[in-house]
Order: C-alpha cells, then sequence, then structure tokens
C-alpha cells in the first residue's frame, strides 16, 4: 500500500505534535509536584511554632520563619505561573493537533 507524499507529512506533522505533547506532558507533571510540595512546606511552615531550618545544599541552617514563608510564597506564585503557561502550549498544541 503506497501512502502519498501529502499524507506522510501528515503523519509526520501528527507525530512532531504528540512529541511536544508527551514533552509538556511530563513539564506540567514535573512543576505540579514541586508546587504540591512547596504548598506543603508552606503549610508545615505556617503551622509552625518552632525553630525553622533551611536545607542549603547538604547543610541545614536555621532561618528566620517570615523570609522562608516569602521565599515559598514566591516560589509558588511562580510554579503556578510556568504551570499556567505549560497548560496554555499543551491547549494551543492539541489544537493545532486536532486541525
Amino acid at each position: 500500500m503506497q501512502i502519498d507524499k501529502e499524507t506522510q507529512e501528515k503523519i509526520q506533522e501528527l507525530q512532531g505534535y504528540e512529541q511536544t505533547l508527551q514533552s509538556i506532558m511530563m513539564q506540567k507533571q514535573a512543576f505540579s509536584m514541586e508546587l504540591s510540595e512547596t504548598e506543603n512546606a508552606l503549610e508545615e511552615i505556617t503551622k509552625s511554632k518552632d525553630d525553622v531550618f533551611k536545607l542549603v545544599g547538604n547543610i541545614m541552617i536555621k532561618t528566620d520563619k517570615a523570609s522562608i514563608e516569602k521565599e515559598l510564597k514566591q516560589k509558588k506564585d511562580l510554579l503556578a505561573l510556568r504551570l499556567k503557561s505549560i497548560e496554555k502550549q499543551e491547549t494551543d498544541i492539541s489544537k493545532e493537533a486536532e486541525e
């Protein structure tokens, strides 16, 4: 069975979309996991009445609770923004593939 050139090009294009979507979904999953971990850390820091420590490389240092909360909130906002951007890319690629 012979496939014409135009059909072959469309198949290759769809395969490209599929690979791009898989890559986007992997990034989305990684950002989702990191966002969840950040939210959990922020929740624990907020509940904590004791000293707060931060892991820096292989060293754990005591840190100011307010500054670590601020840092985690900024990280959470950044991750949420990246996740939203990836979801938009996913939607756009899916629409292109459907067309």
